[in-house]
């Protein structure tokens, strides 16, 4: 058979406690999710601030199918680019306080877009070590010199910055750190861009909408503004559709629209989901309870898990990683808790180093306090019965 060798790759793979599976989920999303005909309290989904399934969208949806019909049917460069779609842009570069904006498809092609589009083989572009999968991709899409620093660390950055000299400079980075719940240090990335004469590109797939006053993102959790800023946010986390937007100067969205190749040759969202959105931001902008009533739950994790041998990792944000160690551990940890009726999904490498399986929490304005109490509480008996 031409693919058996295949087999043998994937029994490695179950070996070693890093295959992934599939579950069949039969409901929306929301607090409870059923899966595989089962009803499970989910902390799984990205979906932050409870939007996925509200019925504001779903009548935004209906509404845009009805007057656009299901898909664009073009690329925006032909004829798919509707006035649902311009509505939407210029409602999102509002929100994050910048100048212009530009839809793509799903963030993956976003940020391949954007950086194949603004630097090539005579660049550099410097990436933390623990950026999303999609950034470095992008990086060797680009072809431009990739040069990846420490988690975090400044100095190494600007040992980096400072000894580039020839080409453009791009630093990327996630504005919230997609498995440890961290952010990144907006204002010293940006003094570091400023003296260096480098763009500044942040990934705030995790942090639009539940950042900020009225979700703005992590622009304005800094407080921070810069023309050599790239803003990327994703629409299917805390926006709770699909999609993702660049924000930026007017020249910057005008390059991408000639020269993103993601952005030119794929066909436009469906018009019904950017009628959506747009209800979608009216909801992130009006209330701001969501965003409070996420920062009682992550307090109430915080106050209330004590762990002996795991470890809760640092983060302010709805993202709350669990650290286990070993890859099969973690698998049953997780396993452990859907048989008691709540999904948390296990994380192992190459997604995470090495050694740092873990659990990841993910909260949504949909739970209650109590839900947090039953997570809380299964994971202390959990605990104690595999040490």
């Amino acid at each position: 058979m031409p693919f058996s060798h295949l087999n043998d790759e994937l029994q490695v793979l179950e070996d070693q406690g890093l295959r992934r599976r599939r579950r069949i989920v039969g409901s929306a999303q929301g607090a409870t999710i059923q899966v595989d005909g089962k009803s499970y309290l989910s902390f799984c989904s990205n979906d932050y601030l409870g939007l996925a399934n509200h019925p504001a969208l779903i009548a935004a949806a209906c509404d845009g199918a009805a007057q656009y019909g299901v898909g664009s049917g073009a690329s925006h460069l032909i004829t798919g680019h509707t006035q649902a779609h311009h509505l939407l842009e210029q409602a999102l570069a509002k929100l994050v306080g910048l100048s212009d904006a530009l839809l793509f498809s799903t963030g993956y092609m976003a940020n391949m877009g954007i950086v194949s589009a603004l630097v090539g083989r005579n660049d550099t572009v410097f990436v933390d070590k623990l950026n999303h999968a999609s950034l470095n991709d992008a990086v060797l899409v680009s072809r431009a010199r990739m040069q990846r620093y420490p988690h975090l660390h400044m100095k190494r950055l600007e040992t980096m910055l400072a000894a580039s000299k020839q080409g453009r400079k791009l630093v990327i980075t996630d504005a919230v750190f997609s498995m440890d719940g961290d952010m990144a240090p907006l204002p010293e990335l940006l003094r570091l861009c400023e003296q260096y004469d480098a763009w500044l590109m942040l990934d705030d797939a995790h942090g639009f909408g539940v950042l900020g006053e009225e979700g703005q993102g992590i622009l304005a959790h800094f407080a921070l503004r810069s023309p050599r800023i790239v803003y990327m946010a994703t629409l299917g986390k805390a926006a709770g559709v699909f999609g993702a937007f660049v924000a930026g100067s007017p020249e910057l969205i005008q390059t991408l629209i000639q020269r993103a190749r993601t952005y030119i040759y794929t066909t436009a969202m469906p018009p019904m989901l950017a009628t959506a959105l747009l209800a979608s931001v009216d909801l992130i902008r009006q209330e701001n309870w969501r965003r409070q009533h996420l920062q009682a739950l992550i307090q109430f994790l915080k106050n209330n898990l004590k762990l002996a041998r795991w470890q809760l990792m640092p983060s302010d944000t709805p993202i709350q990683p669990v650290v286990i160690g070993s890859n099969q551990e973690t698998l049953a940890v997780s396993e452990a808790l859907r048989q008691r009726g709540i999904l948390v999904p296990a994380i192992r490498p190459p997604t995470v180093p090495k050694g740092e399986a873990r659990l990841r929490i993910s909260f949504s304005a949909a739970h209650s306090l109590e839900d947090a109490r039953k997570l809380v509480s299964a994971l202390h008996e959990l605990e104690k019965i595999k040490g």
